[in-house]
């Protein structure tokens, strides 16, 4: 019934400054008319919201059964918010959490012991890999940080970082190592994102790719607690139209 566009923008000096890495704007229309509906100054409010829930998705088809410690690469909002909405999902509190800002990380601890999370500062990455079995990265990093010699036997990764060919924050040998690889989008990780490095290294296959809305129609997920599951996450549009209607149905209109 709808079509949505939508005007994001990443300015990650903008915490220097007191201000939020992220802004923008949705503005949802009548797929019918063309007439715009709604506007939704969010500042990038549904966005951080829409990827958040995606990683819970995600963690409820392909983390283990039990999930011993929460893995957060990143202090920023969705190190944040990626737990948070994990809370919906899984009985864990305990999160172990690598930055390269000791302020940062402090505060970050700060925050989540707010919403019941036990907070571990990893002195490396290597240490967090070792630690935890559910592992988020949510950085703007354009070089590999995990290595795949970290990965553990039953570790899931939600690697929802690198939206662009230039980002990357997996070693590409750990999606070959996965006994279970998922795109939110398979054409679209194809160009951007972890899976486009690793097929255009060479080191996967593009068959070797399922996609998530695949995997939770057929139960396709996590088999047993000793695989290896990895979830690339680039962003669909689909997120941005279905969290804008959501909204706009919220407050009484579009019935």
């Amino acid at each position: 019934d709808y079509y949505v566009i939508k005007i994001a923008s990443g300015f990650y000096g903008n915490p220097e400054l007191g201000l939020s890495s992220s802004d923008g704007m949705m503005l949802l229309f009548s797929q019918q008319t063309g007439e715009l509906l709604c506007q939704l100054l969010d500042q990038g409010y549904l966005t951080d919201i829409r990827t958040a829930i995606a990683g819970a998705i995600c963690a409820k088809y392909l983390a283990p059964r039990v999930v011993t410690a929460i893995g957060i690469i990143g202090t920023g909002i969705q190190a944040k918010l990626q737990a948070i909405y994990l809370k919906e999902i899984l009985d864990c509190r305990q999160v172990v959490v690598w930055g390269r800002c000791r302020t940062k990380l402090a505060q970050y601890q700060n925050d989540m012991a707010r919403h019941g999370f036990s907070v571990t500062l990893a002195d490396s990455l290597e240490e967090l890999a070792k630690l935890a079995n559910l592992i988020v990265t949510t950085t703007p990093a354009t070089s590999p940080m995990l290595k795949a010699e970290h990965i553990k036997p039953g570790t899931h990764i939600t690697a929802m970082g690198s939206d662009t060919r230039e980002k990357q924050e997996l070693d590409a040998k750990i999606l070959a190592k996965a006994d279970l690889l998922v795109a939110d989008s398979i054409e679209q990780c194809q160009q951007r994102g972890e899976i486009f490095h690793a097929l255009t290294s060479g080191i996967i296959a593009q068959g070797d790719v399922l996609e998530l809305g695949d995997v939770i129609a057929h139960g396709a997920g996590r088999s047993n607690d000793n695989q290896i599951t990895v979830a690339d996450l680039t962003g669909v549009a689909v997120q941005d139209i279905k969290i804008a209607e959501a909204v706009y149905r919220a407050h009484g209109r579009g019935q």
